[in-house]
């Protein structure tokens, strides 16, 4: 699997096709509108961009038990998003940050536990969020998540008793950086809502802010059951959520694929270019 993310980091083929692919469904859109702005949409950016770019690193790095900077994990972290965007499920971004937390000298088993206790708190704070915003959880969806939660557990407890070597050798995060990685959590959440606010602003439209946050809670919970091959019906729900809120249909279909779109840009800049960095540095050092 590293392999693969290896070729995809080399790719410039499918870095151009994800770029076209995910520019193509705005400018197809668009047109239709009788009102487009871009500015709206520019304003919502500034605040999802520190939200994922700054906020969710240093999140990861208050929950890891580990000596690097801070500088460390907000390249680590752009690194990584660029590749979740070019892979599917996203699961290229947790891949990467797995190779450099293991290149840098954490143990397999240690650089899981941070990836997984990141991912965790994310998936608490998104659950604090969707119920701030009036979304109800279906039972069956809590139930799934305390039988993993469960399974999880139990393996844990069979793999110290029969391979306790490659369990993580460093302790749990304290209680103190869980409440401070569920805080920033919460304020990525709003960063991501002020993006969509900014998206359907673009399209000439406008919603109240909890009418916003009630659609964007809702795509939340559909986002958590993955769909074939990686893929999520999280943008699909989020469209109909836009819908019922009172946003025509396609003006609901371009923000959300202006919301989509958007996401490369900081990808492009952040990620990419530290990329280039740790391959020209990793270059250097092998001649």
């Amino acid at each position: 699997m590293i392999d693969r993310l290896r070729a995809v980091l080399r790719s410039r083929t499918l870095l151009a096709l994800g770029v076209v692919v995910s520019v193509l469904v705005p400018v197809v859109t668009l047109p239709r509108l009788p009102q487009v702005t871009l500015w709206p949409v520019l304003l919502g950016l500034a605040p999802w961009v520190i939200g994922k770019y700054l906020l969710c690193p240093l999140r990861w790095r208050a929950l890891t038990d580990a000596e690097m900077s801070r500088r460390w994990f907000l390249r680590a972290y752009a690194e990584s998003e660029l590749l979740g965007l070019l892979t599917p499920g996203h699961v290229g971004a947790d891949l990467w940050r797995l190779k450099r937390l293991t290149g840098a000298g954490l143990g397999r088993g240690d650089a899981v536990l941070s990836v997984g206790t990141d991912r965790l708190v994310g998936a608490l704070g998104l659950t604090a969020f969707v119920a701030f915003a009036g979304t109800e959880l279906p039972v069956r969806m809590l139930l799934v998540v305390a039988g993993v939660s469960l399974a999880a557990i139990l393996v844990v407890l069979v793999l110290r008793r029969v391979r306790p070597g490659i369990l993580p050798s460093r302790p749990l995060p304290p209680p103190r950086a869980l409440a401070h990685g569920l805080l920033l959590s919460a304020g990525y959440q709003l960063s991501i809502a002020a993006l969509l606010l900014g998206a359907v602003g673009a399209t000439g439209h406008s919603l109240s802010p909890l009418a916003v946050l009630g659609a964007f809670g809702a795509s939340q919970l559909a986002g958590a059951v993955p769909g074939p091959n990686g893929a999520s019906p999280r943008d699909g729900a989020l469209v109909v959520g836009l819908v019922a809120a009172g946003v025509p249909w396609a003006a609901a279909v371009a923000a959300v694929s202006i919301k989509a779109a958007v996401a490369w840009l900081p990808a492009l800049a952040l990620g990419g270019s530290s990329l280039l960095h740790h391959r020209r540095t990793a270059v250097v050092a092998a001649v």
